[in-house]
């Protein structure tokens, strides 16, 4: 299956992959997948985590493969042979997922995804990012880097690397943070607080963070209540890719630093941030490079 499907930048669209576990339909953002593969011989490792089946490397590249039907908590059928495997890339790292039955792509608006509630994502512990409704079924996002780290806690952010910041001094500049994931959003508070930044705005998808910005503008002015925008890509309403387009167009907030942190930063994502104006991009378990980045925007600015 082609997943070379190219957006045009900024659009506030996705395309999602649809699958079956246990006969329930998940999805998965497409710029996440890199290829998809009929199962092949899978190498078991010793000691490994439960669910994970083991590694294969094609053409000279080692790929771990995680048995989804397992991750998500169901029992896997006796015959897998006609299993697919979701070759995917984020976060630096090359994963495979294993599922029962690829169905296809759908191109769909941020906007048109539910956002789960507290009755689906229990605090800290759920896996669904959005929900979307077809005319036979409904498909649930999930959230696979969720999922990589209940399995593998070490590809989360990297917050001892803050250690090697040393004491620093408080500094109140005013930063927007547009996150969805209300356990990063916590992370990255922590991580930034820690790295002397105190005065930061939360706010759970672009949509959001852009009416701040546009209550900013309107009343007290931009420059009082904004220095720095960091946003995800991924977030219901409106995707970071979305936000830094609208940002970039509007003459009062255009020349805001704008920081694109996602677990979404391959050469593709790069190219396209770049094309709309983003200042820098940091994959999400960079901790350490994101308040660098923060560091060099607000002096450059003469924050």
């Amino acid at each position: 299956m082609d997943t070379n499907i190219l957006l045009e930048s900024g659009t506030n669209e996705l395309e999602v992959l649809e699958f079956t576990i246990a006969d329930n339909h998940y999805g998965i953002n497409v710029a996440k997948v890199r290829e998809i593969l009929p199962m092949t011989t899978i190498t078991p490792i010793p000691n490994s985590h439960q669910c994970i089946e083991g590694i294969f490397m094609p053409r000279e590249t080692i790929i771990t493969v995680i048995n989804l039907v397992k991750a998500l908590g169901f029992t896997s059928k006796a015959d897998v042979r006609n299993n697919m495997l979701i070759v995917t890339n984020f976060n630096n790292l090359n994963i495979a997922f294993d599922v029962e039955q690829v169905l296809g792509i759908h191109r769909v608006s941020w906007s048109d995804i539910v956002k789960p509630d507290a009755t689906v994502n229990a605090p800290g512990a759920g896996v669904a990012t959005g929900i979307i409704k077809k005319t036979d079924s409904l498909i649930i996002v999930l959230d696979f880097e969720r999922i990589v780290e209940e399995i593998c806690p070490d590809t989360s952010l990297r917050m001892s690397e803050l250690k090697e910041l040393g004491e620093r001094e408080r500094n109140e500049v005013p930063i927007i943070i547009a996150e969805d994931s209300p356990m990063l959003q916590k992370l990255v508070s922590d991580a930034l607080t820690k790295a002397g930044y105190t005065n930061l705005k939360v706010y759970a998808n672009g949509q959001e963070a852009w009416d701040k910005l546009q209550e900013l503008k309107k009343n007290n002015g931009v420059d009082y209540g904004v220095k720095c925008v960091i946003t995800d890509i991924e977030m219901p309403q409106m995707d970071g890719h979305r936000l830094v387009r609208l940002i970039r167009s509007d003459e009062a907030l255009k020349h805001l630093p704008i920081i694109v942190f996602s677990s979404l930063i391959n050469e593709d994502m790069r190219r396209k941030g770049e094309r709309l104006g983003a200042d820098a991009q940091v994959s999400k378990p960079e901790i350490f490079k994101l308040v660098s980045c923060i560091d060099k925007l607000i002096q450059e600015n003469g924050v």
